[in-house]
This record gives structure tokens, sequence and C-alpha cells, in this order.
């Protein structure tokens, strides 16, 4: 869901500020701890690739994707002033708490997952995605924040997501749109700050 949020932000972003301005910005761009994010991302791949090599470590990926959430929760707070980053910070934060109470998994509703290929709801069924999901039961705790929201037609990609996926995407938009959009008000400052 969060390439979703990304290709959005990008394609509004560039049509209202402007393809060059865009990529200039990007030149500019300066996230705090911003080297971290892709290697957590990294990292987050390396335990699904675990998972699927070892059952020993699929009943432990758990903790790893709790540390990987707690260390991208930390770099989204460092940057929590900029436009946009309290959203992806709390949408983080909400799925992170879900994962955590149900033992670093995220749970999926089967009604919402009724519009995912059938070969990945018999997988969810039977328990044996060894991802970070897993099928929602009546043990599940803080259910209303796993993946309950089904996404099919129109919407271009049949994914099922959660209420902390929608918040951390609507911020992941708002940043891109003050990344990619110019504030005349900022671009003043800019050019007063670097006067001084």
């Amino acid at each position: 869901m969060v390439y979703d949020g990304i290709v959005l932000g990008l394609v509004v972003g560039l049509l209202r500020g402007g393809f060059r301005y865009g990529l200039t910005q990007f030149g500019n761009l300066r996230i705090r701890g911003g080297l971290w994010f892709p290697l957590l991302l990294l990292l987050q791949f390396a335990v699904f690739e675990l998972n699927d090599r070892s059952s020993a470590f699929a009943s432990i990926s758990g903790i790893f994707f709790i540390a990987v959430y707690a260390a991208g929760l930390y770099l989204l707070w460092l940057n929590r002033s900029t436009p946009g980053f309290l959203f992806i910070f709390a949408g983080v934060f909400l799925n992170f708490l879900v994962m955590a109470v149900n033992g670093g998994k995220m749970p999926v509703s089967l009604d919402a997952a009724k519009v995912l290929d059938p070969y990945y709801v018999h997988l969810l069924e039977s328990g044996t995605v060894a991802t970070k999901h897993y099928l929602m039961d009546s043990a599940t705790r803080l259910s209303f924040l796993g993946d309950i929201i089904p996404l099919s037609k129109p919407y271009p990609r049949t994914q099922v997501i959660s209420i902390g996926d929608i918040v951390m995407n609507a911020g992941i938009f708002l940043y891109l749109q003050y990344i990619l959009v110019p504030d005349k008000r900022r671009i003043k400052q800019e050019m007063e700050a670097k006067q001084s």
C-alpha cells in the first residue's frame, strides 16, 4: 500500500508543481536518518526471504518485524516537524500497535481477503502463510486496526489494507505535495535565509 501513496503523490505533485521543479526538489531532499529507511526496507525483505527458507526463523520473525517497525517509528519521529510526517508516523504506529499485540503479525479479515487471489485466501485459512500476515480469529486483539478494508476494481490493485495504511498514505501524499509543489512563501523564506 505504501507504493500507492508514493505513486499518487508523485504524479499529482509533478503535475501540480512541474517536472523540472520536482526534480530539483528531489536533489534538495533532506530527511533526518533518511539513509536508514531503505536499509530497514531491505531488512524487511530479508526477513520475508528467511521466512520462506526456515520454519524455525518463521516462528520468531514477528520479533524482527516489530524491531524494524520500532526503528522506523523512531526515524519518523525525528522528522515529525516536516509536513506529512506526523500522519506517516501515526499510520505506521497503528500498524505497529496491532502487530505488536498479535505476535508481530498483521491480522487479515477473511471477509476482506475474499477480494484477493483464492490461493492466498487458502494459505491464510490453512495458516501456512509465513509472512507478516495471519487470518484474524476470535483471539485477535485490536482487530479493527488489522487489514480489514478490501480494495478491488475500479481500484487498480486488488489488496486488503488497514486504517493505518490509509493514514500513512495520506501523510506520504501530503509530504510529496510539500516537496513537489512550489510554495511561494517557503521559496521566499529560503531565498532570504540564503542571503543572510
